[in-house]
């Protein structure tokens, strides 16, 4: 069986660790039809287009 041939200090430990915990920010894409931001393969909150089709009647 493998054993450590010294003991990982505190730091080096917490240092492997920290980095699986770390969130990323969303990713944002661009609206086709109004340009606002919009996250990616989902119907735009602003204008309800998704695909140059429009999937949620909005009031101007």
């Amino acid at each position: 069986m493998a054993v450590p041939k010294r003991k990982i200090s505190k730091a080096r430990r917490d240092k492997r660790r920290s980095s699986v915990w770390k969130l990323d920010a969303p990713a944002f894409s661009k609206c086709t039809q109004c340009g606002e931001l919009k996250m990616p393969h989902r119907v735009c909150p602003n204008c309800g287009f998704y695909k140059g089709k429009e999937v949620i009647k909005k009031e101007a």
